[in-house]
Parts: C-alpha cells; sequence; structure tokens
C-alpha cells in the first residue's frame, strides 16, 4: 500500500489542474457524489480494487472540497444474476456513477443499457465491454498477462511435460482471454501437453478441489497455471496437501498475499500480477470526470508486473 500511495501521489498533484478544466468547461459543481463499485463477487482481490476507489475519493475530496461516497457491493458468489440486481437496485437509487467488473457480457448488457438510458456514467474495470457498447473500460492486457505466465511456465520446464490451467469463471471475458492465451502459448510448444483444464469461478476453495482431483488423475502433471485470483492459491493448497511441493511447478496469477506468500515459500515459482488498487482508483476517476463532463479515455492500461521470490518483498 506504500508503493501505491507513493506512486498516486504525483497524481494527486494533477488534479487542481483537472478542477480547473472542469470550471473552463462550464460544468456545474456539485457538492458530493456517490459512486456504486460492483466487482464479481466477494473475493480479497476485489477488497483492494475497494481500498484504490476509497482512496480516488480521499483524493477528489482533498482537491475539490466535494464528499465523495463508494458504495461497494459485491455479490455473494459470482452469479451474475445476482451482479444485475445490484446494478438495477442502484439504478432506481441515480447514483453519480457505476464501476463494474462483468461476470458475463450477455447478461450483464441489460442493466448496462439501462443505466445508459439514465445518463448514469459507467466505467467497466477488470473486462471489457461488451460487443457495440462504448463503456470506457480499465485493466491490464489480459493475454499479456496470460502470455507471461504461460512462457514462465515453459522455461521452467524447459519445454516439456504435462500442464493443467485453472480457467476461473469462464464466462468473464478477462478469464476467458486469458485462459485462450494460455493455451496459445502451449500450443506453441510441442513438447507441452496441456491434460486438463479446472473451472474454479473464481473460489479458493472449488481451485483446491479442482486441483487436487486433476493432480490425482494426471499423477505425471508438472505445472499449472491460472486465469483468476483464486485459482493458483486453491492450486497451491492443493501441491502442498499432495506433497509434490518442488515437484509440480505453479505460476499464479495476481499479487494477492496468499499468492506472495507462496512465491516466498517456493510452493509457487512465480506471478503474473494485474493491479487491483490502480483499477480501483482510476474507475473512480473516469466516473467523477464524466460526471463533471470531462472527456475520458476508451481504455486505460494500468500495466502487468513479473512477481519473482527475487522481487516480491521489492
Amino acid at each position: 500500500m506504500k508503493k501505491l500511495t507513493a506512486l498516486l501521489a504525483g497524481l494527486v498533484i494533477a488534479m487542481p489542474m483537472a478542477a480547473a478544466a472542469q470550471d473552463a468547461a462550464g460544468t456545474a459543481k456539485k457538492d458530493s457524489y456517490r459512486f456504486l463499485v460492483v466487482p464479481k463477487v466477494v473475493h480479497p482481490w476485489f477488497d483492494k480494487v475497494n481500498d484504490g476507489a476509497q482512496m480516488a475519493a480521499e483524493a477528489l475530496k482533498a482537491q475539490t472540497g466535494a464528499n465523495i461516497e463508494i458504495v461497494y457491493s459485491a455479490p455473494q458468489t459470482a452469479d451474475v444474476v445476482q451482479q444485475v440486481q445490484i446494478v438495477e437496485s442502484a439504478i432506481s437509487t441515480r447514483p453519480d456513477g457505476i464501476a463494474i467488473d462483468l461476470l458475463d457480457p450477455s447478461g450483464n448488457r441489460g442493466s448496462l443499457e439501462a443505466a445508459q438510458s439514465q445518463d448514469i456514467p459507467l466505467v467497466i474495470f477488470d473486462s471489457i465491454p461488451p460487443e457495440g457498447m462504448a463503456i470506457p473500460y480499465i485493466g491490464s492486457d489480459f493475454c499479456e498477462q496470460a502470455k507471461i505466465a504461460a512462457r514462465r511456465l515453459v522455461e521452467v520446464l524447459d519445454g516439456e511435460g504435462e500442464v493443467a490451467i485453472m480457467m476461473g469463471v469462464p464466462t468473464a471475458p478477462n478469464h476467458a482471454i486469458r485462459a485462450e492465451c494460455h493455451r496459445e502459448v502451449f500450443a506453441e510448444h510441442e513438447g507441452i501437453t496441456v491434460v486438463a483444464e479446472g473451472i474454479d469461478n473464481d473460489s479458493i476453495e472449488t481451485a483446491q478441489q479442482q486441483a487436487a482431483a486433476i493432480m490425482q488423475a494426471h499423477p505425471n502433471l508438472k505445472g499449472w497455471v491460472a486465469s483468476d485470483a483464486a485459482g493458483p492459491i486453491g492450486i497451491g493448497q492443493a501441491i502442498i496437501e499432495a506433497g509434490k511441493q518442488g515437484q509440480v511447478t505453479l505460476v499464479g496469477l495476481d499479487n494477492l498475499p496468499e499468492m506472495l506468500d507462496m512465491i516466498r515459500s517456493g510452493v509457487a515459482d512465480s506471478s503474473s500480477a494485474s493491479q487491483p488498487e490502480l483499477q480501483g482508483y482510476w474507475s473512480v476517476m473516469l466516473l467523477w470526470a464524466q460526471a463533471t463532463g470531462a472527456p475520458v479515455p476508451q481504455y486505460l492500461d494500468t500495466g502487468n508486473a513479473f512477481l519473482t521470490k527475487d522481487n516480491v518483498d521489492g
């Protein structure tokens, strides 16, 4: 968090200029704004997104004087029906903006269109908009993030061995993109064989169960990659329980504390990490910009980091 605070400090300095631009454009000021943040599910990764959103609210209040309320509302399970209900309920209260991580573009489309029809600003984070919808979105290059992990696994295995992919929520755009890009990398290496794919629905417990079953069914399995943040934590737990540390290589995803601990202890080799705090921070900033009539980019890339034992504490 100290690193994020330092990184954002320079960005906050620019906020007076943004406020000045708002005045120059003749847009109306408000004393308060209420923004809704809707993740895929209750999950530690999204807690980091909320941390970033709260930091943005504090920065905006300090620079503009307006009260910024962040309403964080997460579905209890990765269920698009629950997610849609949260958004539709929020629309009736007329928030100043909604940031959402899509579970299913087709299932989410109706509620997004309903928000747009009432001129409620939208931002999509950690995902991409439904086809044909012009909604600003924030995230990293999901495909490149996956390829970083898959290439690392191929390198550690010297291009030979059976591997498996944990897919996350198959309907979630970012998870589906990562899974496909894992496959693309593995297909480039004749010595690598994908023998199984698990579905954990962004649940650590489900990932552990899936990984344990897959490793039992494929005793020669040499490596794992994942398409969501919960997946590698569950996989790591299964590796420990099976006593396969040093036998099965895990290249993880993202930077949850459990993931970092697994890198430190050697359960995982490394992780290809997005930056959830930045996604939360800039989701709120783009919502505020839209609410005040300022132009916003169609896409904002918060980047990926590659974490190993050498730099996990750096």
